[in-house]
């Protein structure tokens, strides 16, 4: 094979579906089934072995695109109303990622959704392996917010909360509910299910309307000194914190 140099001296040596789950492709399991399917070729030939040690000059492509390894990043964004959490939209509508386009080169997506309506954290990031992670419903990402309801929360139906809700999709637990001391028509929920709109659902099963939806912590992470509409970069003690969930 005729090697190019335009790969990461950084990785040579790297199992070929670590490989592509570094450079953002997918996970690694997905990355693999790719190679066996026979849809990764190395230096115009196709591999069929995900563990196809990658060599410094190596061309790799995916389904016929070059395939290069970046710098990864990882971003923290305080999600405002009226955006929504796509890398692109049909409708022509406001994306998440439209916040970073004049500030990040790399192509970044969003780890899981946040609704158009619903405001607070959202990590975006370039790893794909990280964030497939982070999206499994099988890690179970704690998550923290605080809803503000139509009504006063009768304390009946706060108790029923905090056994856990039947939905049509299995029962919600939840690992703390608290109101605010100010007013009984805000709660703080705090919580580890990935089921979709899970907490307007919910508040719907009992009755109640949820006004206003703001996450506020995110596996670990929290909002403080980030303003609505900002972003940070991570620090690499907080990727780390990511890394190990799981």
């Amino acid at each position: 094979m005729k090697k190019k140099q335009n790969q990461d001296s950084a990785l040579a040596g790297t199992q070929l579906n670590k490989y592509l789950a570094h450079a953002g492709v997918t996970s690694r399991r997905e990355a693999a089934q790719l190679v066996c399917d026979g849809k990764v070729r190395i230096n115009g030939d196709v591999v069929k072995e995900p563990g196809y040690r990658v060599q410094e000059g190596d061309a790799v492509e995916v389904a016929g695109k070059p395939i290069c390894t970046e710098n990864k990043v990882y971003l923290l964004l305080n999600k405002p109303k009226d955006c929504v959490t796509t890398c692109a939209d049909e409708r022509g509508r406001r994306t998440v990622v439209s916040f970073f386009e004049q500030h990040i080169c790399q192509r970044i997506y969003p780890v899981g959704r946040l609704d158009r309506s619903t405001t607070g954290l959202l990590v975006l990031t370039n790893d794909g392996a990280l964030a497939n992670q982070l999206s499994h419903p099988r890690y179970e990402v704690q998550k923290q917010y605080r809803v503000t309801l139509d009504k006063p929360v009768r304390d009946v139906d706060l108790q029923r909360i905090k056994r856990g809700v039947r939905l049509f999709d299995g029962i919600v637990k939840i690992d703390s509910a608290r109101l605010s001391v100010k007013r009984r028509d805000e709660v703080t929920l705090t919580l580890h299910s990935g089921k979709n709109r899970v907490v307007r659902r919910l508040f719907e099963a009992l009755g109640y309307r949820v006004r206003k939806l703001d996450r506020i912590a995110y596996a670990g992470l929290h909002k403080r000194g980030l303003p609505l509409g900002a972003w940070r970069t991570l620090l690499p003690q907080e990727v780390a914190q990511l890394r190990s969930i799981g």
